[in-house]
């Protein structure tokens, strides 16, 4: 059986007329009544009673006719779904991220995306740069957001948005006085930071950044989680050096304070695999740069 005979049979069934039926169809009226013989034989029963000068429906065709009409429902949803999925507006879309990326991209990018594809399903995972990398490998992640700087082979990297550092201080600490800090002020510090292994490209960033300034960090303690740095910083283990958009991020007991100029900063990029040819994940990307077209650290509105 195929859905073009359960078509012959509906139109039959509709009109009660295998002349009108084969006009809709737009097919001679001789191979509509064989096929629909042929649909007879394959079930076993009589799907029409038929005299010189009426058709109607038996008692299995109309029970036939029922399920025929929601198998042919069916299969055009299935036909319009796989077309919208082509054009990439159905599907799932993955997203992992670092945990700033709350706080710049997610925010601006996910309410644009949502509105333009309401029914793609999206999910979110936070993951360091080196497991969103396997997973944009190995198909388990469709997209990315890592600090730069980050090279990897195989996979595209796009800069979206740069912002400054800032040192982030316990509320009481004598430097959280000032309008600006000095990096070199921190030199005597000791300072919360994430572990190497988390994200290298972006740490040894900081630590050039540092060095250049004549400053040796040592790390007393670390940690992958961006709120945890906060509230080591707020229990006055030390200090750090973190994205502006950390700043947005209500924590009593810690402040944030500006870098004087020249303040150094860190990039955001969009992270993706070039060989997946999804127009979900192409759309994705083209929005984010759309929604992300500067990279001075002047953020367009949500």
């Amino acid at each position: 059986m195929e859905l073009r005979h359960l078509r012959y049979f509906v139109a039959v069934a509709e009109t009660l007329h295998f002349g009108r039926a084969a006009e809709r169809l737009r097919i001679a009226q001789p191979p509509l009544s064989q096929q629909i013989r042929r649909l007879e034989d394959e079930l076993g029963v009589r799907l029409f009673d038929r005299t010189n000068r009426r058709v109607d429906l038996t008692e299995a065709g109309r029970v036939f006719l029922l399920e025929a009409r929601r198998t042919l429902a069916q299969a055009d949803r299935a036909a319009r779904a796989a077309l919208r999925a082509h054009r990439g507006e159905l599907g799932r879309l993955t997203i992992g991220y670092m945990a700033s990326a709350e706080l710049t991209v997610l925010p601006r990018v996910l309410p644009a995306f949502r509105e333009r594809y309401p029914d793609v399903e999206i999910r979110l995972q936070i993951l360091p740069p080196r497991e969103q990398f396997q997973r944009l490998r190995d198909g388990r992640l469709h997209v990315g957001f890592v600090r730069l700087p980050v090279v990897e082979r195989g996979l595209a990297i796009v800069p979206i948005y740069r912002e400054p550092l800032v040192a982030v201080l316990p509320e009481r600490h004598p430097l959280a006085r000032q309008r600006t800090v000095s990096l070199r002020a921190l030199r005597d510090e000791r300072f919360v930071l994430f572990p190497r292994q988390h994200a290298p490209g972006y740490y040894d960033r900081l630590m050039e950044i540092c060095r250049r300034a004549d400053v040796n960090p040592k790390p007393i303690q670390e940690s992958e989680k961006l709120h945890t740095i906060l509230s080591l910083v707020a229990m006055r283990r030390g200090v750090s050096l973190m994205p502006k958009c950390v700043a947005e991020v209500a924590r009593k007991g810690v402040v944030c304070r500006p870098l004087r100029a020249p303040a150094p900063d860190t990039e955001l990029g969009v992270v993706y695999d070039p060989a997946n040819r999804s127009r979900l994940v192409q759309a994705f990307v083209s929005l984010t740069r759309q929604r992300l077209p500067g990279r001075d650290g002047a953020l367009p509105p949500p």
